[in-house]
Protein backbone atom coordinates (compact mmCIF):
# COMPACT_ATOMS: atom_id res chain seq x y z
CA UNK A 1 0.00 0.00 0.00
CA UNK A 2 3.14 2.24 0.80
CA UNK A 3 4.45 1.60 -2.54
CA UNK A 4 1.49 2.73 -4.37
CA UNK A 5 0.94 5.98 -2.39
CA UNK A 6 4.30 6.32 -3.16
CA UNK A 7 3.89 5.86 -7.41
CA UNK A 8 0.63 8.10 -6.79
CA UNK A 9 2.13 11.01 -4.91
CA UNK A 10 4.83 11.03 -6.63
CA UNK A 11 3.56 11.05 -10.25
CA UNK A 12 0.77 13.83 -9.32
CA UNK A 13 3.16 15.93 -7.69
CA UNK A 14 5.65 15.36 -10.93
CA UNK A 15 3.19 16.03 -13.68
CA UNK A 16 1.64 19.21 -12.33
CA UNK A 17 5.55 20.36 -11.93
CA UNK A 18 6.04 19.41 -15.77
CA UNK A 19 3.37 21.18 -17.27
CA UNK A 20 3.78 24.91 -16.88
CA UNK A 21 5.41 26.28 -20.28
CA UNK A 22 9.33 25.74 -19.26
CA UNK A 23 12.11 26.00 -21.89
CA UNK A 24 12.17 22.01 -21.74
CA UNK A 25 8.58 21.90 -22.61
CA UNK A 26 9.15 24.18 -25.50
CA UNK A 27 12.64 22.31 -26.81
CA UNK A 28 10.31 19.16 -26.97
CA UNK A 29 7.59 20.65 -28.71
CA UNK A 30 10.02 22.11 -31.26
CA UNK A 31 12.01 18.76 -31.69
CA UNK A 32 8.80 17.32 -31.94
CA UNK A 33 7.47 19.45 -35.12
CA UNK A 34 10.69 18.86 -36.71
CA UNK A 35 11.86 15.63 -36.25
CA UNK A 36 8.50 13.50 -34.92
CA UNK A 37 7.59 11.47 -31.96
CA UNK A 38 10.40 9.16 -31.91
CA UNK A 39 13.02 12.00 -31.38
CA UNK A 40 10.86 13.56 -28.81
CA UNK A 41 10.37 10.25 -26.98
CA UNK A 42 14.03 9.83 -26.42
CA UNK A 43 14.09 13.75 -25.56
CA UNK A 44 12.31 13.23 -22.97
CA UNK A 45 14.01 10.03 -22.06
CA UNK A 46 17.42 12.01 -21.73
CA UNK A 47 15.16 14.68 -19.47
CA UNK A 48 13.91 11.93 -17.05
CA UNK A 49 17.56 9.98 -16.52
CA UNK A 50 19.16 13.27 -15.34
CA UNK A 51 15.65 13.92 -13.07
CA UNK A 52 16.14 10.46 -11.16
CA UNK A 53 19.46 10.96 -10.45
CA UNK A 54 18.08 14.84 -9.21
CA UNK A 55 15.86 13.37 -7.13
CA UNK A 56 17.31 10.86 -5.62
CA UNK A 57 20.13 12.96 -4.30
CA UNK A 58 17.39 15.75 -3.45
CA UNK A 59 15.56 13.18 -1.82
CA UNK A 60 18.51 11.78 0.93
CA UNK A 61 19.98 15.03 1.33
CA UNK A 62 17.00 17.33 0.94
CA UNK A 63 17.69 19.19 4.38
CA UNK A 64 21.32 19.61 3.70
CA UNK A 65 20.91 21.43 0.52
CA UNK A 66 17.84 23.35 2.17
CA UNK A 67 20.89 24.57 4.66
CA UNK A 68 23.49 25.35 2.38
CA UNK A 69 22.63 28.87 1.71
CA UNK A 70 25.50 29.90 -0.69
CA UNK A 71 24.40 27.24 -3.13
CA UNK A 72 21.05 27.84 -3.10
CA UNK A 73 21.45 31.62 -3.97
CA UNK A 74 24.18 30.75 -6.86
CA UNK A 75 21.43 28.56 -7.99
CA UNK A 76 18.93 31.64 -7.92
CA UNK A 77 20.63 33.97 -9.50
CA UNK A 78 22.25 31.75 -12.31
CA UNK A 79 18.44 31.03 -13.11
CA UNK A 80 18.02 34.33 -14.07
CA UNK A 81 20.61 34.69 -17.09
CA UNK A 82 20.02 31.46 -18.07
CA UNK A 83 16.17 32.13 -18.66
CA UNK A 84 17.52 35.38 -20.93
CA UNK A 85 19.67 33.37 -22.51
CA UNK A 86 17.30 30.49 -23.55
CA UNK A 87 14.67 33.17 -24.46
CA UNK A 88 17.13 34.87 -26.87
CA UNK A 89 18.34 31.79 -28.36
CA UNK A 90 14.81 31.07 -29.40
CA UNK A 91 14.30 34.37 -30.89
CA UNK A 92 17.44 34.18 -32.79
CA UNK A 93 16.76 30.65 -34.22
CA UNK A 94 13.10 31.21 -34.96
CA UNK A 95 14.52 34.64 -37.68
CA UNK A 96 16.88 32.18 -39.08
CA UNK A 97 16.58 30.65 -42.52
CA UNK A 98 16.96 26.69 -43.03
CA UNK A 99 20.62 27.27 -43.78
CA UNK A 100 21.41 28.76 -41.30
CA UNK A 101 20.28 27.12 -38.35
CA UNK A 102 21.12 27.36 -34.60
CA UNK A 103 23.36 24.91 -32.62
CA UNK A 104 20.54 22.91 -31.28
CA UNK A 105 18.84 21.97 -34.46
CA UNK A 106 21.90 20.73 -35.73
CA UNK A 107 22.80 18.89 -32.90
CA UNK A 108 19.09 17.75 -32.46
CA UNK A 109 19.55 15.48 -35.41
CA UNK A 110 21.71 13.38 -34.05
CA UNK A 111 21.24 12.90 -30.45
CA UNK A 112 17.84 13.74 -29.35
CA UNK A 113 18.64 12.06 -26.24
CA UNK A 114 21.71 13.54 -25.44
CA UNK A 115 20.15 16.92 -26.20
CA UNK A 116 17.61 16.01 -23.35
CA UNK A 117 20.67 14.91 -20.73
CA UNK A 118 22.30 18.19 -21.59
CA UNK A 119 19.39 20.56 -21.05
CA UNK A 120 17.99 18.61 -18.03
CA UNK A 121 21.36 18.29 -16.73
CA UNK A 122 21.86 22.29 -17.18
CA UNK A 123 18.28 23.24 -15.72
CA UNK A 124 19.66 23.67 -12.06
CA UNK A 125 16.02 25.27 -10.94
CA UNK A 126 14.64 21.78 -10.53
CA UNK A 127 17.41 21.10 -7.29
CA UNK A 128 15.56 23.99 -5.35
CA UNK A 129 12.10 22.45 -6.91
CA UNK A 130 12.54 18.91 -6.10
CA UNK A 131 14.69 19.55 -2.50
CA UNK A 132 11.06 22.10 -1.25
CA UNK A 133 9.06 18.99 -2.41
CA UNK A 134 11.11 16.34 -1.16
CA UNK A 135 10.97 18.43 2.38
CA UNK A 136 7.24 18.70 2.34
CA UNK A 137 6.25 15.29 1.63
CA UNK A 138 8.80 13.59 3.73
CA UNK A 139 8.04 15.98 6.62
CA UNK A 140 3.99 16.11 5.92
CA UNK A 141 4.51 11.87 5.60
CA UNK A 142 2.40 11.58 2.47
CA UNK A 143 5.78 9.74 1.05
CA UNK A 144 7.83 7.47 2.95
CA UNK A 145 11.31 7.64 1.87
CA UNK A 146 12.38 3.70 4.05
CA UNK A 147 14.77 0.88 2.14
CA UNK A 148 13.45 0.46 -1.25
CA UNK A 149 10.02 2.62 -1.30
CA UNK A 150 12.34 5.44 -2.12
CA UNK A 151 12.59 3.82 -5.11
CA UNK A 152 8.59 3.81 -5.89
CA UNK A 153 8.41 7.32 -5.45
CA UNK A 154 11.34 8.09 -7.63
CA UNK A 155 9.84 6.15 -10.32
CA UNK A 156 5.99 7.53 -10.03
CA UNK A 157 7.94 11.28 -10.40
CA UNK A 158 9.91 9.99 -13.24
CA UNK A 159 6.31 8.53 -15.13
CA UNK A 160 5.09 11.99 -14.07
CA UNK A 161 7.38 13.75 -15.52
CA UNK A 162 6.91 12.06 -18.92
CA UNK A 163 3.77 12.20 -19.37
CA UNK A 164 3.27 15.37 -18.28
CA UNK A 165 5.59 16.84 -20.76
CA UNK A 166 4.76 14.70 -23.67
CA UNK A 167 0.68 15.93 -23.16
CA UNK A 168 1.93 19.59 -23.27
CA UNK A 169 4.04 18.91 -26.22
CA UNK A 170 0.98 17.46 -27.89
CA UNK A 171 -1.33 20.28 -26.96
CA UNK A 172 0.99 22.48 -28.44
CA UNK A 173 1.40 21.14 -31.26
CA UNK A 174 -2.68 20.50 -31.83
CA UNK A 175 -2.50 24.46 -31.43
CA UNK A 176 0.44 25.07 -34.14
CA UNK A 177 -1.64 22.82 -36.88
CA UNK A 178 -4.39 24.72 -36.51
CA UNK A 179 -3.69 27.96 -35.55
CA UNK A 180 -1.68 29.64 -38.34
CA UNK A 181 -1.06 32.79 -36.23
CA UNK A 182 0.96 30.52 -33.34
CA UNK A 183 4.32 29.37 -36.05
CA UNK A 184 4.03 33.12 -37.02
CA UNK A 185 3.92 34.58 -34.02
CA UNK A 186 3.91 32.66 -30.81
CA UNK A 187 7.40 30.81 -31.30
CA UNK A 188 9.27 34.13 -32.44
CA UNK A 189 7.57 36.60 -30.25
CA UNK A 190 5.67 35.24 -27.63
CA UNK A 191 7.57 32.38 -26.61
CA UNK A 192 11.10 34.31 -26.27
CA UNK A 193 8.98 37.26 -24.46
CA UNK A 194 8.11 34.18 -21.63
CA UNK A 195 10.84 33.64 -20.92
CA UNK A 196 11.93 37.17 -20.53
CA UNK A 197 8.49 37.49 -17.88
CA UNK A 198 10.04 34.18 -16.40
CA UNK A 199 13.56 35.96 -16.05
CA UNK A 200 11.53 39.28 -14.38
CA UNK A 201 9.90 36.61 -11.77
CA UNK A 202 13.15 35.07 -11.07
CA UNK A 203 14.78 38.60 -10.16
CA UNK A 204 11.87 39.48 -8.14
CA UNK A 205 12.02 36.46 -6.04
CA UNK A 206 15.63 37.13 -5.27
CA UNK A 207 15.49 40.46 -4.76
CA UNK A 208 12.61 39.76 -2.20
CA UNK A 209 15.13 36.87 -0.87
CA UNK A 210 18.15 38.02 -0.29
CA UNK A 211 18.14 42.01 -0.25
CA UNK A 212 14.10 42.79 0.48
CA UNK A 213 14.16 44.17 4.58
CA UNK A 214 12.84 42.01 6.77
CA UNK A 215 9.86 43.61 8.90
Amino acid sequence: MKALKNIFVGFLVSFIGSIPLGYLNVIGFEMYAKLGMKALIFFLFGVVFVEMFVIYFTLIFAKQLVNNKKLMKIIDFFAVFFLLIIGYSFYANANQTMEQQGVLEKNIMYSPFLIGVFLSGINFLQVPFWTGWNLFLINGNYISIVNKLKLYYIAGTLIGTFMGMLSLVLILSTLNQNTASFSRYVIPYVIPLFFVVLAVVQMVKVYKKYYQKRV
